[in-house]
């Protein structure tokens, strides 16, 4: 069960698309959108992270930072991000443990399909576990706007 509104994030590092080390300490004074996927270049995931994409100039001037995490690794990350042309990074969480600490661990192994929306202090002020694939993002501003 995902955690609960009011709940300090816990905190991670963890390698990006790039090969950069991403801390959640390193992003305070922002609001951090984390978006839990089960696999890159699948038609749910595809369609989730293009609602971000078509959507980030919305994001943009907001101190907003979109990250995308799933267990597939740096290469599947790097081949998924240039086939659909996505601006934000994707985590790569190869042994699960950041899924494990937001408690979206699947019974498959594989993130559910989880959004966490967390302001400048590390709290979650917003979780989404029902995910409308092609409208998330779109979803995700309204309720921040909310």
């Amino acid at each position: 069960m995902a955690l609960s509104v009011g709940t300090a994030a816990p905190s991670f590092t963890a390698k990006d698309t790039h090969g950069n080390t991403v801390s959640l300490s390193d992003l305070a004074g922002k609001k951090v959108i984390l978006y839990f996927y089960p696999k890159d270049d699948t038609p749910g995931c595809t369609k989730q992270a293009c609602s971000f994409r078509d959507a980030y100039s919305d994001y943009q001037g907001k101190n907003i930072v979109v990250l995308g995490v799933s267990k597939d690794d740096e290469a599947s990350h790097q081949k998924f991000t240039q086939k659909f042309n996505l601006p934000f990074p994707l985590l790569a969480d190869v042994d699960g443990s950041i899924i494990k600490a937001y408690d979206v661990e699947g019974s498959s192994g594989y993130a559910q399909r989880v959004t966490y929306v967390l302001d400048e202090n590390g709290k979650i002020t917003h979780v989404d576990s029902s995910v409308k694939t092609d409208s998330h993002a779109h979803d995700i501003l309204a309720a921040m706007s909310a």
